[in-house]
């Protein structure tokens, strides 16, 4: 399976915040569309990423405020990427190595969309889920046959 598998179910609304927004603004918008990240983009070029992670530390670094922190000094400046052609086992490797729960998807320098762990893992019980049926109904389906039957060899 391939990260392109999750972005098409996922469908593409992508949310980004420039480096030199307030902080303050980044977050609403977290909370406004119920999302745990946002892409930084400068000149359409990725910058970074921001997430809650972020976020938190940056709230206990300045005492319980966001204050006027700008996007810039909170956000990833080097998050994970992965492109559509990338194997999910190698996406989860990568997330879990660096405890990632959010990653962008690019294409040469265009971003694709974001993909999060919970992404990832959704989308393994749902392809384990359809093997299982699949499994099950072949077994169910097993023709019978004249050598399974032991009192045939009597």
């Amino acid at each position: 399976m391939k990260v392109s598998d999750i972005l098409r179910v996922k469908g593409n609304t992508l949310y980004t915040v420039e480096p030199d927004q307030a902080l303050a603004d980044a977050v609403q918008l977290m909370a406004d569309k119920d999302i745990g990240s946002l892409v930084v983009m400068a000149h359409g070029d990725l910058v970074g990423m921001l997430t809650f992670r972020e976020v938190i530390q940056t709230i206990v670094r300045n005492g319980g405020s966001v204050g006027t922190t700008r996007v810039r000094s909170a956000m990833d400046d080097h998050p994970l990427t992965c492109t559509a052609e990338t194997d999910l086992d190698e996406v989860r490797r990568m997330m879990l190595d660096r405890h990632a729960r959010y990653m962008p998807v690019m294409e040469s320098r265009m971003l694709m969309g974001v993909i999060s762990f919970y992404d990832v893992a959704k989308a393994v019980v749902d392809s384990q889920n359809f093997e299982n049926r699949m499994l099950k109904a072949y077994i169910r389906d097993w023709p019978a046959s004249e050598d399974a039957n032991p009192t045939a060899q009597l």
